[in-house]
């Protein structure tokens, strides 16, 4: 008589190792790869924050390290001996040149200072010398002075504040038209609007300083201030997409409460959409900060109106054998955005959903 055995089912805790580590490797390759990108955006911030930290002596030495440094130094009798790296016979020792000749040299050893001056064989230009960690801010004194960054700061920091809120007037209301009203040829005009993102700023600069040299506004702020309240097909983009994402139920309870269409933009949208109005201005903001070409060719001849980013220019030209300098200019000019980016990353993080009419 045969016995029936039911069959055991096939167990998936065997497979489950394999499983755990294909999900590690792939999040381990995925993290790699993140901070090999991240690693490739830092690494010129990097170099130009330690340069801007470095002395010129360091800069001009061969074999110097890539943090800030200077060469160590050993006193003796009220009087400093840089430090070397010399081979000897009984291995590597750190000794002090007292006098470097071409074949030999004067050394003290500065753990035995009792021995007193000895002779060393050797070419001291082929020893490595000893370095250690020393952070100089003169740079950033010289800069300071020498570029006049107050001036610069307040020319920069007034072009980007009204250009920005002149971006957000025209960019919000024109992005409200093409999120909530029904507009004849709404898409065709939406998509002319977005086709001026192709035109390259170099196919238009000729014509618009054609045209504001007709109208006496060369050699003043206004072709940097004014174009920014006609709005941009870029912040358009962005705040109309984040509009479209708002319930019209919002809209509709306004509209009960007897709202206007700009009482209802005020009151209901922008409190909504902080954190798009906020990417906005940020991203306006630092365009203007940025901003070099516009400013060179609209404001020359007028020093006494240049943004920060021209002041610049002009002084890593003139001091191109200074690099310590031109370093500390440019990382001056990041304090401003590096802060505001700092303060206002929280309405970048933040995630709001909203649905219904929960608020």
């Amino acid at each position: 008589m045969a016995i029936l055995t039911q069959e055991k089912p096939k167990s998936t805790i065997a497979f489950r190792p394999q499983h755990l580590f294909r999900q590690f490797s792939s999040t381990l390759g995925v993290s790699f790869l993140g901070f090999l990108t991240m690693l490739v955006f830092l690494m010129p911030l990097g170099y130009m924050l330690s340069t801007a930290f470095k002395q010129d002596s360091q800069l001009a030495a061969q074999n110097a390290p890539l943090y800030p440094a200077k060469q160590a130094m050993f006193n003796h009798q009220g009087k400093d001996y840089p430090l070397y790296d010399v081979p000897t016979d009984q291995g590597v020792k750190r000794l002090a040149l007292i006098q470097g000749y071409r074949e030999d040299s004067d050394v003290m050893d500065p753990s035995a200072p009792e021995r007193g001056v000895f002779n060393q064989a050797g070419r001291w230009r082929t020893w490595d010398p000893v370095y250690e960690f020393s952070p100089t801010f003169e740079n950033f004194s010289r800069a300071w002075n020498e570029v006049n960054f107050p001036l610069l700061f307040r020319n920069t920091f007034a072009v980007a504040v009204l250009g920005t809120i002149g971006t957000l007037i025209s960019c919000i209301m024109v992005a409200y038209g093409f999120a909530r009203f029904r507009l004849p040829y709404k898409n065709i005009l939406f998509l002319f609007l977005m086709g001026t993102i192709l035109l390259p700023p170099q196919a238009t600069i000729i014509p618009m300083y054609i045209f504001f040299t007709k109208l006496g506004w060369t050699g003043s702020w206004l072709p940097l201030i004014v174009p920014a309240f006609f709005a941009n097909a870029y912040d358009v983009f962005l705040l109309r997409q984040y509009f479209m994402t708002i319930p019209r139920d919002l809209d509709e309870a306004a509209m009960i409460d007897g709202a206007t269409p700009l009482r209802t933009l005020v009151s209901v949208i922008i409190p909504q959409a902080i954190p798009a109005i906020t990417a906005v201005t940020l991203f306006h903001f630092f365009y203007a900060w940025n901003l070099y070409f516009e400013p060179l060719v609209y404001l020359v001849g007028h020093e006494d109106l240049y943004p920060i980013s021209v002041g610049i220019g002009r002084f890593v030209q003139t001091f191109t054998n200074y690099p310590g300098r031109a370093a500390a200019t440019a990382a001056l000019t990041l304090v401003l955005p590096a802060l505001m980016f700092f303060f206002a990353q929280r309405q970048f993080m933040q995630g709001v959903v909203i649905t219904g009419v929960e608020k």
